[in-house]
């Protein structure tokens, strides 16, 4: 490899293993075998609930949704970016079968909801007291760059192409669209939502909680 390690993550735990409070985190086969799985440097040998459960006391207070009728090759890349900037939860509403392929395992560390309509999400969300907030370039969005943006809120992406159907429309509280210059209708699904997603950690996340390297 031109830049970084030749190799991902660490080899066997070197010397006598962890011992003691917090060692219950650890996983044998990980401290005897190494650990090269996608994860930093935190939550090396960690197991996966311990790495979850330590999520779970830091997970921001937005959520994603993705419409899902024609299974959309962008969910997976969606819950990657959505264990990146640390969503609450990712909603998937419509089709339970996705291609996990784009995910790259991250949806073993996101907690993932299936609803079977848009209205059925927007019942959950507003009970919890969360916002529902469609994310399409339709004729009379919003502007979601100049948007303040509720801290508790859930951004709701349609099939990539023919975007939010129009019963999402309806269950959403407002729709919001992401400003473009060029000459393409639209942007990818999946882009759209990273977009949407770092304007909600830009304005409300503690920087100091993030990793960088």
């Amino acid at each position: 490899m031109p830049h970084g390690p030749a190799e991902v993550g660490l080899g066997p735990w070197p010397g006598p293993w962890p011992s003691g409070p917090g060692s219950e985190k650890y996983d044998p086969d990980l401290l005897r075998d190494g650990d090269r799985r996608n994860v930093v440097d935190r939550y090396r040998y960690w197991s996966m609930a311990a790495i979850v459960a330590d999520l779970d006391e830091r997970r921001h207070d937005f959520h994603v949704a993705i419409e899902n009728w024609q299974h959309d090759f962008n969910i997976g890349t969606i819950v990657r970016t959505a264990n990146a900037f640390l969503a609450k939860e990712v909603h998937i509403v419509g089709n339970r079968r996705w291609n996990r392929r784009g995910a790259m395992v991250t949806d073993r560390y996101q907690h993932l909801r299936y609803h079977r309509d848009a209205a059925d999400l927007a019942s959950y969300l507003a009970q919890r007291g969360v916002a529902l907030w469609g994310v399409d370039n339709l004729p009379g969005s919003l502007h979601l760059e100049t948007a303040r943006l509720p801290r508790q809120v859930c951004f709701l992406f349609g099939q990539e192409g023919p975007g939010l159907s129009p019963a999402a429309r309806d269950a959403c509280a407002a729709t919001f669209a992401i400003a473009q210059f060029g000459s393409t209708r639209s942007i990818n699904a999946s882009v759209a939502a990273a977009v949407a997603m770092h304007a909600w950690v830009r304005e409300h996340a503690d920087f100091e909680e993030a990793w960088r390297g």
